[in-house]
């Protein structure tokens, strides 16, 4: 088992479009990272629950939720309560669509940008929700043109800004590379086999 002392980085942020990968990644760390004492925590799971105990979302709906459905203060509350975690002690595992964009400027934490072709992602809502492909494409357009153009607005950078390479130690291509491959690369960034 790798020494958690011995590690490159003290936390991983996870982040990246709808169906890049983000949560199989994120649960894929858990059974390397929880016995040496992460703590896991996802923004997309945490604002779920929040949509459902709100009345702002059908629990039976299997598809996911926009993050307009609530409020400003909410996103925030998220991004603030991500970034508090890991600029605190302890190891973390994060996730959200925009955890690594978050977390810039902590050098302490791995920033992870997953990247997926459009047609695979599409295909993961088809087989996930069980919708047409032309619902899942509009699903994931209107998803993340409504999300972006709130985050945009909420943290006055432009969109493209929240996927923008440059805030990023470590991006990989989940077209490519499957989750295995995805898990094993993240675990090399993090200097989990030195010690092996």
């Amino acid at each position: 088992m790798a020494d958690v002392k011995q590690l490159k980085y003290r936390s991983i942020a996870i982040s990246g479009r709808p169906e890049a990968g983000r949560t199989t990644l994120f649960n894929n760390l858990k059974e390397k990272l929880a016995p040496l004492d992460f703590t896991f925590y996802s923004g997309g799971e945490w604002s779920r629950q929040y949509a459902i105990d709100h009345g702002l979302l059908d629990p039976s709906k299997k598809t996911h939720h926009a993050a307009t459905v609530y409020g400003d203060d909410v996103d925030h509350e998220i991004d603030v309560a991500m970034r508090e975690k890991l600029t605190g002690e302890g190891n973390y595992v994060v996730e959200s669509w925009i955890a690594g964009w978050n977390m810039k400027g902590l050098p302490h934490v791995l920033k992870v940008l997953l990247m997926c072709d459009d047609a695979l992602r599409i295909d993961r809502i088809v087989n996930r929700d069980q919708v047409t492909v032309e619902e899942a494409k509009e699903h994931l357009r209107q998803r993340e043109e409504e999300n972006l153009t709130k985050w945009s607005r909420i943290y006055q950078v432009p969109p493209t800004d929240f996927w923008d390479t440059k805030y990023y130690d470590l991006v990989v291509n989940t077209f490519s590379h499957g989750p295995t491959e995805t898990l094993d690369i993240a675990l090399q960034a993090l200097g989990y086999y030195n010690n092996h």
